[in-house]
């Protein structure tokens, strides 16, 4: 008799269980129900050959943002006096070297808004920095991608090159950054091609009484995958 009784008790508790088990697995599969197909999408990851659309953050040797496409970020810098650049996301295929010398970023300024003139240059080793640093974030992943170059990216500017520019040397400063253009075709000048110019800034990292040393090589950048497009 008593072990009936066990028995019944035993299956009563399984019941018990298992009718939890089930009402856990209904309110699971409705909370799933609820966010459609936005859960697998976050677990999606950049592939290569996927296109990502990114935010992006270039920033110079000082850790301080030199061009970016995060508006709240932009608009809080700008608030407080900054005179960072801000641009449009950058839409990137994964793990795939630019052709070109340059990848234009069109930017924005309060004088001529998204003029189509307004445009910034990245150069090809930042891309593909960008684009190998992407391969394996999801949507909404952050990360810090290096974009040290192995080749120098400094010019010297005599006294009478920046007098050419309408710039005085004695008004220069160590550590001032200067909105030059540079060129996607540095041939043009010598076999009177035409060629595309693009803005850049360079900091002035030394300055003589002959002229002055421009760095045009940024450290970093702060990305985060805004979405992905899987390869087909």
């Amino acid at each position: 008799m008593g072990a009936k009784k066990q028995a019944g008790k035993s299956k009563k508790m399984w019941t018990k269980v298992l009718a939890i088990v089930a009402g856990v697995f209904f309110v699971v599969v409705m909370v799933l129900s609820a966010m459609g197909s936005s859960w697998i999408s976050s677990l999606a990851v950049v592939k290569r050959g996927d296109v990502a659309v990114v935010d992006y953050t270039i920033r110079d040797s000082q850790g301080q943002p030199l061009l970016t496409s995060n508006q709240q970020l932009y608009t809080q810098l700008t608030s407080g006096g900054s005179s960072v650049m801000y641009s449009k996301q950058l839409t990137i295929t994964a793990n795939q070297s630019l052709t070109k010398s340059v990848f234009p970023v069109q930017f924005y300024t309060a004088n001529t808004g998204w003029a189509s003139t307004n445009q910034f240059a990245l150069f090809a080793s930042e891309y593909d920095a960008i684009s190998m640093g992407i391969v394996g974030l999801n949507t909404n992943g952050k990360k810090t991608i290096s974009l040290a170059s192995k080749q120098p990216m400094t010019q010297f500017w005599s006294a009478d090159q920046l007098a050419s520019n309408n710039m005085s040397l004695s008004s220069m400063q160590v550590g001032q950054l200067l909105a030059l253009g540079v060129s996607d075709n540095p041939e043009a000048a010598s076999d009177n091609s035409t060629a595309q110019y693009y803005v850049r800034l360079g900091e002035i990292t030394n300055k003589t009484s002959d002229g002055i040393t421009l760095n045009f090589a940024y450290p970093s950048v702060d990305v985060t995958v805004v979405s992905i497009n899987k390869a087909t």
